[in-house]
């Protein structure tokens, strides 16, 4: 029997709520995206990756995008998006690369640990444990040597730590203490960690950011990879009119209805490539 992986990607607030309404719009067409054999979840994907393996359908989530889901409590200003982009892009080789941003997320000043996992905690509603009969998968990058991990219901942490490591956004908030180890955003390789999916038979992956910041993988070239070892592989990214929904910020929160309405509008031109990664 085949099997399949939902790989969502990170975004911000607004980039979660454009994600939350693209599983939305296959269901619609009978591709039931929650029903994935492992589920891959990055930064704010983590959040709906979270609440989608626990058996919460796509629908309850984007309905609350729509009446008004709790914000996320986050600041970024200039100058630690300064600190950031120089950290990212002063290598070209991606290894030096995320480990200069993993010393720059231990250096920053940034708000206390606990206000991130305050922060964190409210946005998986109502889902504190890892789910017992799904795998469930979370993304976090080692600030000491640059490597991406994947968390699940094995691993030494909770599944509040893993979300809050996994959306600990460098510079801009501190890495998260876990299993022994600094954390920081699953993000700060590669948006979405497409790759991870390897070993399924079908995967879809939505990926709100495609190009990562610096000298990583796109998702796109992520998808070519998974292709090539045989897998079918749709990759959703946001079209023109959900680019103009989300805007530039992806932070701001009153976008979050339109970008939630964009993605479904969009999954429902998407259908037939889900369709046939998922269920052909």
């Amino acid at each position: 029997m085949a099997t399949t992986a939902l790989v969502l990607g990170g975004g911000g607030a607004v980039g979660l709520a454009w994600t939350v309404g693209m599983p939305a719009g296959p269901a619609d067409e009978g591709a039931d995206l929650s029903g994935a054999d492992t589920t891959i979840g990055t930064s704010a994907g983590s959040v709906i990756g979270a609440r989608l393996a626990s058996g919460v359908g796509v629908e309850e989530p984007y309905r609350e995008e729509l009446d008004g889901a709790p914000e996320i409590d986050i600041a970024v200003t200039l100058r630690q998006t300064a600190r950031f982009l120089w950290a990212a892009y002063r290598s070209r080789d991606a290894q030096r690369a995320v480990r200069r941003l993993g010393r720059a997320a231990l250096a920053a000043r940034t708000v206390p640990e606990a206000d991130v996992h305050a922060a964190v905690a409210v946005l998986p509603a109502g889902v504190t444990d890892w789910p017992a009969a799904a795998d469930l998968r979370v993304t976090a990058v080692d600030t000491a040597d640059g490597e991406v991990v994947a968390f699940d219901s094995a691993s030494p942490v909770t599944l509040a730590e893993a979300v809050a490591a996994s959306c600990a956004v460098p510079v801009v908030w501190p890495p998260v203490s876990a299993a022994g180890r600094r954390w920081m955003d699953g993000g700060s390789r590669s948006t979405a960690n497409i790759h991870l999916a390897r070993g399924a038979d079908r995967a879809v992956a939505i990926a709100p950011i495609p190009e990562a910041v610096g000298p990583h993988p796109s998702a796109t070239a992520q998808r070519a990879e998974l292709a090539a070892d045989g897998a079918l592989v749709a990759v959703l990214t946001p079209d023109r009119a959900a680019r103009k929904a989300l805007g530039r910020d992806l932070l701001d929160q009153t976008r979050r209805p339109a970008a939630a309405r964009a993605g479904r509008i969009q999954a429902a031109f998407c259908a037939d490539d889900v369709r046939t990664a998922w269920t052909a």
